[in-house]
Parts: structure tokens; C-alpha cells; sequence
């Protein structure tokens, strides 16, 4: 634990079968007035918005609705929240869905009192948080991005092409509560179930990737990988299997709420690079980042070679005996490869929506940060290539 760090999470977490019995006790630490944001109709199906009715209702809330969030949340429906916060002055917004709806809903809370327009503020000017936000608070229906538990929020500026995070601080822009029930999430498809276990793996491996401390946080993160491994198969097996369920959304939740980052050097451009993909294509996150994470790998191991080693030996147990450092390494990723297909996520940017003439759009667009090494555009381009 080689870097100083401070850490605070002030989200307060109702997980299992009974998390629902505390909605309304949380709803009455707030005004009367809610912002109620959630996706398309899935939640009226699966009987989760008739649950969430009535504990506003037990709670006394008055509800606005905004519904009709996407998969990778837009600008406009930011800007469409803040005009909903505005007109209603809403106490308490609460996200009933994934990370997307959740995302959405922090971009609202910090730019509905936003001075000027909070793209250019937040993400163009980088400008510190505005003084009034309103609080989150969020029912889960979909495991995958951990933004039930931290303050990021990823966002599409479809006209700008640009789709991109931003951090909050922690202590005003996390959920106040989160509302867990591995149940919600029985009614998610296979093909989001995989996507968001595929998600919160990359987020472990960004965070793992980056140094060679072997640190504390190195020996938690392969834990959390291993273990959704092994509940991921699970699920792939019986997707109401709960104890499976119940270990794919603790994963999430304990991959990126900063916990596990502390003290580490990371890497995060395999993100960088789904995130301009996911503006042009609008494909599925995590099936974006496994389509991605494969070359990329394949392109950085010689420079953190220590730590494709040890990932290959603790996570896939490869056996070393007799093979190069670089071999192990490989293997290692060409195990990656294949949990990657047994989750039967698609392999190619062509299956997604890509087309060759976005390629170089997308490589110059993205960000380049990387970790061990940082890759040019030029360098991205051919990874794109090689994954198409």
C-alpha cells in the first residue's frame, strides 16, 4: 500500500429478499415531492413499479415520472429530468433500474440548479459540483455497473458524438440508500445478465491492471473475480438460481464503489475506447468491453508483465511450469478469451453495429489514458481493427 489515500462511501445498502420493506422508511427522510426515473415498460411487467408504488404511496410522496431511459442514457433525457426537478421541485429523484437509469439520474440531481448548461460546465469546463443537488436514492433491477454505490455517471451526448463519465464528489453525488433484491434482476435477458457480469469483470481488471504493488487491494480484487466467475456459471446454468444471483450483484456492487482502488495505479482504457464505440453504436456496454478487452490486452501484457502473469496463474490457474513468463501471460489472456465465450457474448465490432468507416472516427475520439502504457490513436485504430 505504496500510495496515501482517503476513502468514503456514504450509500446505505437494504441487500436480499426483504430490501423492499425499507423503501418507505428511507422515502420519509424526504420532502413529499419524488422524481420517479425508470426505463422503458419492463417494470410494470415484472411487478417491480406497482412495489415501488406503494411504498411512495405508504410514504405520502407526491410522484413525477420520467421513464424511457436507454440502455446508454442520453444528454437530452438529462436535460429533460432538469426541467421535471425544476418545475416540481422535487425533494428525492429515485432510480428504478440499472446503472443506466441511475447515471442519468445523477447528471439530473447535479444539473437541474446547473448555472449555465451542465455539459459544458461538467464535462468541457470541469467545474466543482453546484451547491444545490438533489438526493438519490435507487431500487436495482440490473447488476452490472456498481452506480447503485458510487458517484460516477457515464452520459451520451449524442449530438457531440461523445459519450463519457464524470465523478461527483462521493459525499454529495453517491445514493443515499440502494434498495438490492437479487430477484429484480431474474426478469433481465441472458444477453443483459452477460453483459453486465462481463462490466463489472472489467472493472476489476481495470483496476488490477495499472501496478505491480501487490497490495491488499490486488488479493480483493481477485477475489471478487473469482468469485463471479464461479457465480456467473452458475447463472448461466439456472438464471434463478439465487445464491448466484445474490453473488453477481454483491460482485458488482463491490467492484467499483472505490473500495477496491485504493492504493492502485489503474487502467481504464479499455472504457475509454467503449465509451466512443457505444457513441456510435450504442451497443451494450459490457459486450463492447469484451469485444475490446481481448486485443488490448493482448497489445499491453509485455509492459505490466508481472501482473498478466500472476492474473493468469491466481485467476485461470495456469500452470507455469515450463513456460515462459510471456506464455503464461498469454495464456492467461487466451483464458479471458474463453470465459468471454462461454458467456456467449458476440467477438467481433461487426456483430455490434460498427462499420470500417467508424473505426478511425472512434480511435481519434477516444481518450487516451491507459496505465502500464499509453496507446496512440494510431495503436487504438489497429486494436479496433484487430477486434472487428
Amino acid at each position: 500500500m505504496n500510495k496515501d489515500f482517503t476513502f468514503q462511501n456514504p450509500t446505505r445498502i437494504h441487500f436480499g429478499r426483504s430490501a423492499m420493506s425499507h423503501l418507505s422508511e428511507e422515502l420519509r427522510l424526504y420532502g413529499d415531492n419524488v422524481l420517479l426515473v425508470y426505463g422503458r415498460n419492463a417494470i410494470k411487467q415484472n411487478g417491480i413499479y406497482d412495489q415501488v408504488m406503494q411504498a411512495l404511496t405508504v410514504a405520502g410522496k407526491r410522484v413525477v415520472e420520467l421513464s424511457g431511459v436507454k440502455s446508454n442514457p442520453t444528454y437530452a433525457k438529462v436535460l429533460e429530468g432538469c426541467k421535471l426537478v425544476r418545475e416540481h421541485d422535487i425533494d428525492l429523484i429515485l432510480a428504478v433500474g440499472g446503472g443506466s437509469v441511475i447515471d442519468c439520474c445523477k447528471s439530473i440531481s447535479a444539473g437541474a440548479y446547473c448555472p449555465i448548461d451542465p455539459w459544458k460546465y461538467y464535462w468541457e469546463q470541469h467545474q466543482p459540483l453546484v451547491a444545490r443537488v438533489v438526493p438519490l436514492g435507487v431500487v436495482l433491477t440490473m447488476s452490472g455497473t456498481a452506480s447503485e454505490m458510487n458517484s460516477g455517471s457515464v452520459i451520451t451526448n449524442e449530438e457531440k458524438k461523445i459519450k463519457a463519465g464524470y465523478h461527483y464528489p462521493m459525499d454529495k453525488l453517491c445514493p443515499k440508500f440502494s434498495i438490492l433484491n437479487p430477484e429484480f434482476t431474474y426478469s433481465v435477458s441472458r444477453y443483459q445478465m452477460v453483459s453486465g457480469i462481463f462490466d463489472v469483470f472489467s472493472h476489476l481488471m481495470e483496476q488490477y491492471f495499472g501496478g505491480d504493488d501487490d497490495c491488499v487491494s490486488d488479493y480483493l480484487l481477485e477475489g471478487d473475480m473469482l468469485a463471479l466467475i464461479s457465480a456467473a456459471r452458475a447463472a448461466l446454468k439456472d438464471p434463478y438460481d439465487y445464491e448466484a444471483r445474490s453473488n453477481i450483484m454483491w460482485a458488482a456492487t463491490m467492484g467499483l464503489n472505490k473500495i477496491l482502488a485504493v492504493s492502485k495505479q489503474e487502467d481504464w482504457e479499455v472504457h475509454q475506447i467503449e465509451h466512443q464505440l457505444g457513441a456510435y453504436t450504442d451497443c451494450a456496454h459490457g459486450v463492447g468491453l469484451a469485444i475490446v478487452s481481448i486485443p488490448y490486452y493482448k497489445h499491453i501484457y509485455p509492459y505490466g508483465l508481472h501482473r498478466f502473469v500472476r492474473f493468469a496463474k491466481h485467476i485461470w490457474q495456469v500452470n507455469p511450469e515450463g513456460k515462459s513468463d510471456e506464455q503464461v501471460a498469454l495464456e492467461g489472456i487466451e483464458a479471458l478469451s474463453g470465459f468471454i465465450r462461454e458467456l456467449g457474448i458476440p467477438q467481433r465490432l461487426r456483430e455490434v453495429g460498427a462499420t470500417e468507416e467508424m473505426l478511425p472516427l472512434i480511435a481519434e475520439s477516444a481518450n487516451k489514458i491507459g496505465g502500464y502504457h499509453v496507446p496512440d490513436t494510431a495503436e487504438v485504430l489497429e486494436i479496433l481493427r484487430e477486434c472487428y
